[in-house]
């Protein structure tokens, strides 16, 4: 089934480590360039994992407005990134205040766990130790402890704050919407926001993700529960999707943000056109075992009337672990057969809620351009990876492509995006 209102992207803002600028973004996925370095931004030389893909010369204050610049101090790094992203969406859309109407404009954002940073859990961990034990004691946690944070520290993060500082800087006043659903948070939001709008609750949506993985405290955290990669020696080629060598993720941060508006409100105020979001889908794969992803493809091509031969390539997760990149490929094997594949994490890292926003407007740039990305690092196809990796940047074919996101407990989500002619 079609969607009874039309949706078509008319902006896009990018922040990563691949550039700050949709322009720079789309330079470095056709060069092939790695985003992925040693650590800057700490001493990472204690830790087991020592490369991230971080965003380098990131400043929020470019993005706002004087007036609105004190606010920064109420947004954890993931919020500021999410303004960025923001800001640089509206401007490629070309809103202009006064000529939309604001409870008609929503925001819906894909976020996840706000680390904190250690100068803010330090005093805290120092508090409720006890030497005796050498563990966290809750009694002095309750007693010391919990008053050694700053008393603003919650809101700072709690991961509705990306949503939050984006409609209040931009007056939109319709439906808002956090969803933390990890890595497959992001294109959920861009799935919800077309429901938004195609049940005409909103005329039009800015919708993305957010994310920052590569935070001290977190990259202490991830490599105790995650599969990491550790080429510290060679950060450039350490996440390799699919590939038979490949050892795990690398983390990264970034924000992705679209405008996505109702097509009857873009010819209206005769917006830019840059593609039209045509079909999407979510549900769970329990167990893992790719017919539950595959059966989210396949009504995510239903909903758009698409068969496998009309698309030009499939945009993986892919993160560049043994299980997941194995999961994820027998579900695109068994919905698309040999369709090419991208996988952009070689390039930029794993994002998290930010990862399939920002992946999605690689291939939307290339569909626009006439071009689809390439998959970094990728060498040798696993025989677990029953798929057709690009392993180049080429020529588009076709004017369909579908993005694919997941969890690791088994959450996925597919859209499909047209390119506009």
């Amino acid at each position: 089934m079609a969607f009874s209102r039309r949706i078509v992207v008319t902006g896009i803002g990018v922040v990563s480590s691949l550039g700050l600028t949709l322009a720079a973004f789309a330079d470095s996925l056709r060069s092939m360039r790695s985003g992925v370095k040693r650590i800057q931004m700490f001493d990472p030389s204690t830790l087991p994992v020592q490369i991230a893909a971080e965003v380098p010369d990131f400043d929020a204050r470019v993005y706002l407005d004087k007036k609105d610049r004190k606010s920064l101090k109420m947004m954890a790094r993931t919020v500021q990134l999410a303004v960025g992203a923001s800001r640089l969406a509206i401007d490629d859309s070309g809103l202009t205040p006064g000529t939309f109407d604001p409870s008609r404009f929503g925001v819906v954002f894909g976020s996840s766990t706000l680390p904190g940073e250690l100068t803010e859990l330090a005093p805290v961990a120092v508090a409720s130790y006890d030497a005796a034990t050498d563990e966290i004691d809750l009694k002095r946690w309750g007693a010391e402890g919990m008053y050694q944070l700053q008393p603003m520290f919650m809101l700072n993060h709690v991961p509705n704050m990306a949503t939050c500082h984006v409609s209040i800087l931009h007056n939109a006043q319709g439906p808002n919407n956090t969803i933390t659903q990890s890595d497959v948070a992001g294109l959920l939001a861009l799935g919800e926001a077309t429901r938004v709008i195609q049940r005409d609750a909103a005329d039009l949506v800015l919708a993305g993700g957010a994310d920052t993985r590569t935070p001290l405290v977190a990259m202490i955290r991830y490599p105790l529960f995650d599969q990491l990669s550790h080429r510290n020696e060679s950060p450039e080629s350490a996440c390799r999707p699919f590939d038979v060598t490949r050892d795990g993720m690398v983390m990264g941060e970034g924000a992705g943000v679209f405008m996505l508006e109702a097509l009857d409100h873009a010819k209206n105020r005769n917006a830019r056109i840059i593609a039209e979001v045509v079909g999407f889908a979510s549900g769970f794969d329990p167990g893992r075992s790719g017919r539950g992803m595959a059966r989210v493809i396949r009504r995510a091509m239903d909903e758009a009337g698409v068969t496998p031969a009309d698309l030009d390539h499939v945009n993986a997760h892919a993160p560049g672990t043994t299980d997941d990149d194995a999961w994820e490929a027998r579900a695109i094997g068994e919905a698309v057969g040999g369709i090419p594949v991208a996988a952009l994490k070689g390039q930029m890292g794993n994002l998290g809620a930010a990862g399939g926003a920002v992946e999605l407007a690689g291939s939307v740039v290339g569909l626009a351009t006439g071009w689809r990305p390439g998959t970094l690092n990728h060498h040798e196809t696993d025989t677990n990876c029953p798929v057709l990796v690009a392993r180049e940047p080429g020529s588009l074919r076709k004017p369909f492509v579908l993005k694919v996101s997941a969890t690791e407990m088994g959450q996925c989500a597919a859209m499909i995006v047209r390119r506009w002619e």
